[in-house]
This record gives C-alpha cells, structure tokens and sequence, in this order.
C-alpha cells in the first residue's frame, strides 16, 4: 500500500481506510499506530471498491492482539436536500460532533454482552447462534445478520458498553450511527475494520437499517456517519460521496423534543413524490427529477392534481437549491446572507409542499431568526425532531432563542466520521 505523508494539526499522519480516522493521542493506543485527525480523504487499498460477500483478513487477528478498544461514530445534519436521498437525488450534509461511543473488552467465550446504560438496556447473546429478531429495527441483530451474510465469523465473546450524546429519534442519525459504530465493532473485535472501506461500512449499516426491514429510508445517513466532515453525495446508484471543504461553521441544533415517526413521515412523503412523478411522466415523457429543467417541468405542473404539483415542484427547486449550494461551497468564498436565504427557502418547500414542519418547529425558527440566525430549516424527516440555524457569530443568543422557546439546542460544528479511539486498528 503506498503511503501518503501529510502533516495534519501538526501531527504526522497517513490515511488507513478511507473514512476511519485512528487517534493515537489518546490513552490506550500504540505509539505505532497512525493518524489522521481529519476525515481521510486518500484513498488506500480498495478503498472505492464496494462490499462484496465475504473479508480480507485483516493485517492482524484478534486472537494475536486481543486488546479492548473504543470507536465512535458522529451524527450529521442535512444542510440541503433533504428528503432527497431516497429519490437518488443529491444531498449536501454535514457530521457533527456530537457523537456515539462504543467501548469493548474481549471475553474468554462466545458471548457478546451489550450495555446500553443511556436508554437503560442490556443485551446477553451468542452471535454465532441462530438470532431471530424479535421486533422491527432490531438493528443489534440486523447488524449481526448482515455481516454473516458477507461472511463473518463470530468467534470471540465481548463485553460491549454504548453511550451517546445524539439526540434519540430526532432527525440527527441516532439509528444510523448506532448500526456503523455496531457494525465496526463487531468486523474490529474480529480483525476485519481494517480490511473494510469507509464505503463499505456505509454499504453495511443502509444493509441492516433499511434494507433489512424494508423501509424507505436513502444513503445519506450511513455516508456521512462513516465518512464524516462536510460531504455533497450523489444518491444516484451507484452513490458518489464528495468531501467539500469551504469553513463552514455557526450552525445551531434546536431538539423540538416532539416525538415523530419516521418511518411513516419517510413514506407517505416518497410515495406521494413518485405517485406526482409518474404523472407528470404521461404528460411530459422523459422527464426525470434528476436532470429535467425546472422550466420544462412548470407548464406541465399545472396538468397535475394539486398535491402531486406540489411535491414535484418542492422536489424540483430543492434539486436546484443544493446544486447551487454545492457550486458555492466548491468556490469556498460564499455570502452568508445568501447561505441563509437558501435554507429558508429550502425549509419553506418542507413546510408549505412536503408538510413536515410543526407549530412547535417555527415557533423555534421565528426565535432563531429574531435572535439573529441568517437562515433556519427543519433537519431530518420532520413531523417533530429537530430544525437548524445558521447563526455565523450568534450562536449563543439563537441558542437561548431556541430554549426559551421549548427547545433543548446544541451548538455544533464540523466533525470526522467513523473514528477509532483507543486500541489497534484490527
């Protein structure tokens, strides 16, 4: 493998797998193990091949090196297209630091022991035993599943401790940092994480969340939580993540703190696109979401039943929004008042054509605003969940607007993706 040298925070550094950052500042790791402090952005070997059934072994084996170890994984916002992902349109998005944290101590058998002390739970299993699951988005054992499928083989016990600051059920990837971060403890308690392509993880994790338990849920989730850093991803197939790197910061994370369904909000939303998608095809043939322009798609609109206008239209100028977020973020100069006005009108299609806002999420947009936010938009699925301010120096005064209007809020910035704490990269 040819390695790539590169001072990076004043530390010398070369990339292992794409999208893996290793640490080694931090206590428990090897003097001979590398860094990178930011998301690795070189490619290494395989790096951009996808999963295919079954693992290279790793450069060393558990059992050589059973060592405890610790990873975390970040959650992410949506900056532009949002409920874009699931249509193979392109996303702007963002890792954040609050994150996820797995710690895991090998055992003398097969068992895995699970401690999830923030919500409370505790899981006592043998992975390599038959593992039904026992409810929807069981993702401790889709994760397990999925990785038998390619080939893994559980043959080590661990004792496995999970703790978290990302908001649960809020729009900021909770599930989908949980099933990477599990999904790589698992392949590094084996000696297989090295073997693997940040890609490639991403690949597992859409695996045991979506596809598993046939849901409608996009890529865009499981890209950013491994990849981290700022990205504009592709979500046609095959999916194109792009790392895009202008200083991007000021952004404040409101928690509505309302309860929402993802699941039904994700699906009544896609397929009410597809049922206007489809007419608008017996009108206007040829016509795609991804490449048909907006000026072309107008007149036909007016043909269209009123709530398949709508959700095309929205889905059409949200396109345009993040291509036009894209070009501003690759020439790395940008007018913040511009930035704002994009996200208000990209939140303005959620709210007036998608419908996914609450009382609750503007009265908290309107705080932000008066406080001095340049631009807000609500943040994952919606129906409830959490919205964003973009509040380049005013982050403190919109996050006590957001609080005082009922919401719990975080001021964030820019983070690294999946990321091995303490311990050797197996």
């Amino acid at each position: 493998m040819a390695i790539c040298w590169a001072l990076v925070l004043g530390a010398w550094s070369f990339p292992l797998r794409r999208g893996i950052t290793i640490c080694p500042t931090l206590p428990g790791v090897s003097a001979k193990s590398p860094c990178v402090h930011a998301p690795c952005l070189l490619q290494s070997r395989a790096s951009n091949l996808p999963l295919k059934p079954g693992f290279t072994p790793g450069h060393r084996s558990v059992t050589e090196n059973p060592s405890s170890f610790t990873l975390s994984a970040p959650g992410r916002i949506c900056i532009f297209g949002e409920h874009q992902d699931y249509l193979g349109l392109s996303v702007v998005a963002m890792a954040i630091d609050l994150r996820m944290t797995i710690m895991a101590t090998p055992r003398s058998d097969n068992v895995y022991h699970l401690d999830m002390p923030d919500i409370r739970h505790v899981e006592h299993f043998v992975p390599r035993e038959a593992l039904p699951y026992r409810h929807q988005r069981d993702y401790v054992r889709s994760v397990i599943a999925v990785l038998k499928r390619r080939g893994l083989s559980f043959d080590r016990g661990h004792d496995f401790k999970i703790t978290s600051r990302i908001p649960m059920n809020a729009g900021v990837s909770s599930s989908s940092a949980f099933v990477i971060l599990w999904a790589a403890a698992c392949l590094q308690a084996h000696g297989q994480l090295s073997s693997i392509s940040g890609e490639g993880i991403a690949q597992i994790g859409h695996a045991a969340e979506v596809l598993e338990f046939k849901e409608p849920g996009g890529m865009m989730d499981h890209y950013t939580c491994t990849l981290g850093g700022l990205l504009y991803i592709d979500c046609a197939d095959p999916i194109r993540p792009t790392p895009i790197s202008p200083r991007l910061d000021g952004f404040v994370l409101g928690n509505s703190l309302e309860k929402k369904d993802t699941k039904a909000v994700l699906r009544k939303a896609k397929e009410a696109t597809l049922r206007g998608v489809e007419a608008l095809t017996a009108v206007l043939p040829g016509f795609t979401l991804k490449s048909t322009p907006m000026d072309q798609a107008v007149p036909h609109l007016r043909k269209l039943p009123d709530q398949s206008s709508r959700m095309v239209y929205a889905n059409l100028v949200n396109r345009d929004l993040c291509q036009k977020a894209r070009v501003l973020f690759e020439e790395g100069v940008y007018d913040q008042d511009v930035l704002g006005e994009m996200l208000d009108n990209h939140h303005e299609m959620l709210r007036d054509h998608l419908g996914i806002s609450t009382e609750k999420i503007e009265r908290m947009i309107d705080a932000a605003k008066s406080a001095g936010a340049l631009g807000c938009k609500i943040n994952g699925s919606g129906g409830g969940g959490t919205m964003i301010a973009y509040a380049p120096d005013h982050q403190k005064p919109v996050a006590a607007a957001i609080q005082k209007a009922g919401g719990k809020a975080y001021i964030i910035k820019k983070a690294e993706g999946l990321r091995l704490e303490a311990g050797l990269l197996e």
